[in-house]
């Protein structure tokens, strides 16, 4: 390849972030070498950032949401090119335990993340198992191939809220996993749908992808069924909005935690009790979740438009900043590396 340096976005401390150069990593035995070209920001990394999040240690190249091109391939690698349009599934397990015996990865015992674990995609390279990279089709442009993770996550929300097309459903949060949960929502066939999220750009955005969008408990209760809601999705993770999901679902509904903001908070107990309400967690996802999110982005089904704001690698740190401070219309910043 010849080049032996590269620029990456190192996270170095609490509100410490630097493009340093560093050597190109080299794939190790059933490992590919990615030349990245998008990579997203996640919320989690937001967390990270911050010093909020204990397995994101500096120093650390994040970047788990990304797309790009084999660079090169690592001894044993076959089924790939040099030139191939890629994007990585960055959740690796071990396909031993008992979770992963079961079809659930995201629960492994050992589970690691590309961008946690190990240097993930704000970096011009990165490497990755080959059993954990996808081809990108055709039609899925590199922007939007860094979607496939989060919207991965959205699906799998989405599924173990057994959602049905009669359902009533409300969301709290309009970032990018409560969009696209939105999104998910109506490809499942619902069409009854209320978003409560402050951004009144994420708002609008959520009002085009056809949801009922409200500012607060004060606006939900104008729109809200009598009963409640039969789903309710906390996409933020406050302990705020965690209170309120169960508190605003109907007698007998389902309950869907995603959101990692705090790490504790109160419920309502007794509410949860009488009301018998199902309550779920739900994690990342499994590989038919990742291949459905591909599929769905190969197909048009997840409407991109107003969506990213496209930023050098040379932004991170501002791209960081903003997203903290005062996104605006900005849902999702992805790096251009």
């Amino acid at each position: 390849m010849g080049k032996t340096l590269m620029s990456a976005l190192v996270y170095e401390g609490p509100r410490e972030m630097n493009v340093r150069g560093m050597s190109i990593p080299e794939p190790a035995d059933g490992e590919v070498l990615i030349r990245v070209a998008k990579a997203g920001i996640c919320g989690s990394e937001l967390s990270g950032y911050l010093g909020h999040n204990s397995l994101r240690k500096p120093p650390l190249v994040m970047g788990h949401e990304f797309s790009g091109t084999i660079a090169a391939l690592g001894q044993g690698v076959q089924g790939f090119s040099p030139g191939d349009r890629v994007t990585v599934n960055p959740l690796l397990s071990c396909h031993v335990c008992r979770s992963c015996r079961e079809g659930r990865p995201q629960l492994c015992e050992s589970r690691k993340i590309v961008g946690v674990h190990r240097p993930g995609a704000f970096a011009e390279y990165t490497t990755a198992p080959a059993a954990s990279v996808y081809r990108l089709p055709e039609s899925v442009s590199m922007e939007a191939g860094t979607l496939a993770e989060p919207l991965a996550c959205a699906i799998h929300a989405a599924r173990l809220a057994e959602l049905d097309p009669a359902d009533r459903l409300l969301i709290y949060g309009g970032g990018p996993i409560g969009l696209l949960l939105l999104q998910a929502a109506r490809r499942f066939g619902l069409s009854d749908i209320v978003l409560t999220e402050l951004n009144p750009h994420r708002r609008r955005i959520a009002e085009e992808l056809g949801a009922i969008a409200v500012t607060g408990e004060e606006e939900l209760r104008a729109v809200m069924p009598e009963g409640g809601f039969d789903v309710v999705a906390d996409a933020v993770g406050a302990a705020a909005t965690r209170m309120q999901s169960a508190l605003n679902a109907r007698l007998g509904g389902r309950v869907v935690f995603s959101g990692l903001h705090e790490a504790d908070s109160p419920l309502p107990v007794n509410v949860i009790i009488r009301n018998e309400l199902k309550l779920r967690g739900a994690f990342c996802y499994d590989d038919g979740d990742f291949e459905t999110a591909l599929q769905w982005l190969a197909d048009g089904s997840v409407g991109l438009d107003d969506w990213f704001k496209i930023s050098p690698l040379s932004e991170g740190k501002a791209s960081f900043e903003l997203l903290l401070s005062d996104p605006g219309p900005v849902a999702k910043i992805v790096l251009s590396i």
